[in-house]
């Protein structure tokens, strides 16, 4: 598997990552040539249940998520947590179940119980002592040096900028490997974060969220690291399920639609359908010899 810190410590280039909430997505994530993926809780909560991220999931769903997304793949997977469910021992007892099931690591806000998603309105945070007891568990429930945990504040929404950079070099001084601001509202803020903080950053971008989507090389010249792209996978689905049902109530049928459609062979690719066929028939030889 690809090591994760690695691909941070290379500074020549930053480290695009798209969102994914299922393991389908994630053999798709892995097939086009990524080199490591998310796994959202905003998605997760929309799939599991249908809901907004609003506090919704907790950590039995986020760990049942992880374990089958992190299974159907080979790159890593990096888990968003959301604020740990909890306290300290929630985070550390969440942090070891994740890594048992093969996550490559977490993202850990500092927001108050229930939380909704950073580009939402109406959150509020702990305070960044409270916040460090948590980001202290994970740093020491994790057994594998090399997964990694981001520190993210959203801070920006209810304190200002200033202040959630002051929470971001906290953060990073307790020993977060990655720094996240969340939802910073201008170029010029996320100029500022960028060069406030020396550390791996994430930029996130959401299509129609509060934070301007930005080109890979402008991002990389502020001084981020990783380009989180949390929720394309999930806005494009819908949208073309949205087409294709669409279609189908008006003409009974999707005929019209087919050439926007991955075909039966094609999908049977990525499930690697072969790969089975030749297990099966391995073993029933097996049986037959005996």
């Amino acid at each position: 598997m690809i090591n994760i810190r690695k691909l941070l410590k290379d500074k020549s280039k930053p480290l695009v990552i798209p969102g994914i909430y299922d393991a389908i997505g994630a053999k798709i994530v892995e097939k086009v040539g990524f080199e490591a993926m998310f796994q959202t809780g905003y998605g997760t909560s929309a799939t599991l249940f249908g809901m907004p991220d609003y506090g919704f999931i907790g950590s039995n769903e986020t760990v049942d998520n992880a374990r089958r997304i992190c299974h159907a793949v080979s790159v890593p997977v990096i888990v968003d947590v959301d604020t740990g469910y909890g306290n300290a021992l929630t985070v550390w007892k969440l942090v070891r179940e994740l890594e048992e099931v093969g996550a490559a690591g977490i993202f850990l806000e500092d927001q108050k119980w229930p939380k909704r998603c950073g580009h939402m309105q109406g959150k509020q945070v702990i305070t960044k002592d409270e916040y460090a007891e948590k980001l202290q568990a994970a740093l020491d429930a994790r057994k594998n040096k090399d997964f990694i945990i981001v520190a993210r504040t959203d801070a920006r929404a209810t304190e200002g900028l200033d202040a959630a950079i002051e929470r971001g070099l906290y953060y990073k001084k307790i020993g977060a490997d990655v720094i996240f601001i969340e939802a910073p509202k201008t170029i010029q803020e996320m100029k500022k974060i960028g060069k406030a903080i020396d550390a791996p950053l994430v930029a996130n971008m959401i299509e129609g969220g509060a934070t301007p989507i930005v080109s890979e090389s402008k991002l990389h010249n502020m001084g981020f690291k990783i380009f989180l792209y949390p929720l394309s996978v999930l806005f494009s689905n819908t949208h073309a399920t949205l087409q294709i049902l669409s279609e189908l109530k008006r003409a009974g049928n999707t005929g019209r639609l087919q050439k926007k459609m991955v075909n039966f062979d094609q999908f049977n690719e990525f499930v690697e359908l072969t790969k089975y066929k030749k297990l099966e028939k391995r073993y029933k030889k097996e049986k037959k010899t005996e």
